[in-house]
């Protein structure tokens, strides 16, 4: 990135509810962040997180050049919540936005944190369901292998998926599976259950350098359940 990008990002798809704040100039980057579990607080949390995390960054919102925001999968309210607030707050400045997979924010926690190049995502997805995926290392950001899917433990057992060495577990699902956990015995766990929105960043930059960073009304979010769909804002449709 050789050009000046401060980039806003917020984050509400699971029990954790995160901000972040990219400032970047030239070569040189600046990351605020804050991240909490406030399961049934987002609505409170994420506005007065925001300014907090623009004040540790030294800027106002009128500085900000992309406004980013957790995708999904999660929690159908949290994710409803993180982007209507990041649209929002995009159409106030009249900024493109860029949407990040949760499940890809955990994958690139664990390359940032401890240089890991394959991983196994799952986020409990209730209804005796997890949402799930797969992740390899590919020009330093961690690449979706295959499809992100909504499934059953069963039904992926079932499937009979082959298991990468070395490759570790994120997400809350494996706890709350244990037989999950067993069927990829061989992997290493990583106490990385949440996704953050700083390690949506670098997922940020790539897309806008790609020129993929969208219109606020354009701004979507993943279920991956089929019967929930998204009801634009007025007019959107």
């Amino acid at each position: 990135m050789s050009q000046k990008l401060n980039v806003l990002c917020v984050d509400t798809s699971t029990e954790a509810c995160s901000v972040a704040v990219l400032c970047s100039t030239g070569n040189e980057q600046a990351i605020s962040e804050q991240f909490m579990l406030a399961p049934r607080e987002h609505t409170t949390k994420i506005l007065p997180t925001v300014e907090l995390v623009l004040l540790q960054a030294g800027l106002t919102l009128a500085d900000i050049d992309v406004v980013a925001y957790g995708r999904g999968p999660g929690s159908f309210t949290g994710v409803r919540i993180g982007i209507s607030i990041a649209q929002g707050l995009a159409y106030g400045l009249e900024k493109k936005m860029v949407g990040v997979s949760t499940l890809q924010a955990m994958a690139q926690q664990a390359y940032k944190n401890q240089k890991v190049t394959d991983v196994y995502a799952a986020i409990d997805a209730r209804m005796g369901e997890i949402y799930f995926a797969h992740y390899q290392l590919k020009d330093n950001l961690m690449a979706l292998i295959g499809e992100e899917v909504v499934i059953k433990p069963a039904d992926l057992l079932a499937s009979q998926p082959d298991v990468v060495e070395n490759a570790v577990l994120v997400g809350t699902g494996w706890a709350v599976y244990p037989e999950l956990a067993e069927f990829f015995k061989a992997q290493l766990p990583l106490d990385i259950e949440y996704p953050s929105a700083k390690y949506m960043l670098d997922q940020v930059v790539r897309c806008v350098e790609k020129g993929e960073a969208v219109l606020p009304e354009l701004a979507t979010p993943v279920y991956l359940r089929d019967k929930v769909t998204w009801k634009k804002l007025p007019g959107r449709e």
